[in-house]
């Protein structure tokens, strides 16, 4: 088979997929919930196994404004240690900081030994957001998206298991996601002037996507794409995916029994006035 027409039936079994998934229905809490708790059973058992194993892991999620990032990040880490599960989104970089290396101010929080790293977005701002907003020029995305592939290389023979994930909404959901942000309450920090400015730029992003992608899509690192328009399957899905990029074994544990209380012996309730909180509810 050709290499042509190996990539256009590639091209054709993905459009299949995409056409498959967007004909499902939306699903239940009570199936997700489900699927979820048997999830994050197994998403303990990686945490165990990472520590035990000293392993260094390394999640990077990008994708547009309204993709659903922050949902699922919070699927993954809501069962497990935030001493070992580390969700990190650096703020914008300080005066000194603009004066490093772009990749420098990443470096520190990498993992080390026993620890996940999660992004909610990373280095790969330059390629995106830096970009399509101008807050840095052409010449400077070129550097990057030719030095990117090089410094996950580095990464991944120092022993850091390096996954990064696309989220993909289309433009409707997007659109009903951000009209939501503007009538709930919970999430009107959620909607700053840059995610109007880049709801308006759908396809300058879409550019941005495509070239960061396929300059930065290698054999070490390569980028895995979900689509994000159901928010409960695209969790499911990643959390499924990423358990299985990282073997793991289930660790032996001694059954545990709770030990008796001791007695109270001497010991008196206090007479002090305490200030209870007013119960409400």
């Amino acid at each position: 088979m050709s290499k042509k027409h190996k990539k256009s039936k590639q091209k054709g079994e993905a459009k299949e997929e995409q056409l498959v998934a967007e004909s499902k229905p939306r699903l239940k809490n009570k199936e997700y919930e489900k699927e979820l708790r048997k999830l994050h059973v197994e998403l303990v058992k990686l945490q165990q196994w990472v520590v035990h194993e000293g392993l260094k892991v390394c999640v990077v999620f990008e994708g547009r404004d309204g993709a659903g990032k922050g949902g699922t990040i919070k699927a993954i880490t809501e069962r497990v240690s935030p001493r070992i599960f580390r969700v990190l989104a650096l703020p914008a970089p300080s005066d000194r900081e603009k004066t490093q290396m772009y990749i420098q101010r990443y470096l520190p929080h990498l993992p080390a030994a026993g620890e996940v790293v999660i992004w909610d977005r990373s280095w790969y701002n330059r390629a995106g957001v830096e970009r399509v907003m101008g807050f840095c020029s052409e010449d400077l995305v070129q550097k990057f998206l030719k030095a990117a592939p090089l410094v996950e290389k580095a990464m991944v023979d120092s022993g850091i298991i390096l996954i990064k994930y696309w989220l993909e909404v289309d433009q409707d959901e997007q659109t009903r996601r951000m009209e939501g942000r503007i009538t709930d309450g919970r999430k009107l920090w959620k909607l700053s002037p840059m995610d109007l400015e880049s709801y308006k730029r759908w396809y300058d992003y879409s550019r941005a996507r495509d070239e960061m992608i396929a300059a930065t899509d290698s054999e070490h690192a390569p980028w895995h794409v979900a689509k994000s328009n159901d928010k409960k399957r695209v969790r499911l899905n990643i959390i499924t995916h990423l358990l299985g990029q990282i073997p793991y074994k289930s660790l032996p544990h001694k059954k545990v029994k709770l030990p008796p209380r001791q007695k109270p012996g001497d010991y008196m309730e206090p007479d002090y006035p305490l200030k209870y909180v007013p119960e409400k509810f």
